[in-house]
């Protein structure tokens, strides 16, 4: 089923996940899609449509149990088994990713880190031992290790990817503001911090826009 899911439902499906976890810490039972789709920023419709694709429904009259919806996502994006990362890079950003997400998600786990700076290699920096980024496929080979970080200066980056593509990883999260070449069989998400602030601040600029919660575009 997750292959006929689109990336973007993919994404609402983290979202909804994170905001309902909250919704539970503060002892909140129940919720409706309408009350869910304010705080999500999206419409009634798009929530039941992508709590639908997971094979999840409400009752009526009490709405959606939440504690079982987050479960529902759950089982929906989680690999049933640890997936394990590999983090190449590990300057100021690469300890800030560390720190996030230590024991944020149990069943995604960075489980090393690599570097090509003599003072980090063999290192053990914020709970993950680094290596030197030429014993990656080693590494990845022995630890099972199927996704990636880079978080290196976008000069180095395509040779990150390339070398994380030689160890069999199949998904890369790219911190760095370049794009990567990689081949179709490999998913990467890209991240790219100073162009996402330029665009923040060109529309503040122009302060009179609307959101299309339906696109989820500004217009």
């Amino acid at each position: 089923m997750p292959n006929t899911v689109s990336q973007k439902t993919i994404g609402r499906l983290s979202l909804y996940r994170r905001l309902l976890q909250a919704l539970a810490n503060k002892g909140v039972k129940y919720i409706y899609s309408h009350q869910i789709a304010v705080i999500a920023s999206a419409t009634a419709a798009q929530v039941r449509r992508d709590w639908m694709a997971i094979g999840y429904s409400g009752s009526p009259t009490k709405g959606y149990e939440v504690a079982e919806l987050i479960d529902a996502i759950g089982k929906f994006l989680d690999s049933p088994k640890e997936q394990k990362v590999a983090l190449v890079g590990i300057g100021n950003l690469g300890r800030a990713i560390l720190i996030f997400f230590a024991g944020r998600r149990p069943k995604l786990n960075i489980v090393a880190a690599f570097d090509n700076d003599p003072y980090k290699v063999n290192r053990v920096i914020h709970g993950c031992k680094c290596y030197h980024i030429d014993q990656l496929k080693t590494v990845s080979d022995e630890t099972g290790i199927d996704v990636g970080i880079v978080a290196v200066p976008a000069s180095e980056a395509q040779k990150a990817a390339e070398k994380m593509v030689a160890a069999g990883i199949k998904g890369i999260l790219n911190f760095a503001p370049t794009p990567l070449r990689v081949g179709n069989n490999v998913y990467v998400e890209d991240i790219d911090m100073t162009m996402s602030l330029e665009k923040v601040a060109f529309f503040a600029r122009q302060g009179n826009f609307e959101r299309n919660f339906t696109s989820g575009e500004y217009e």
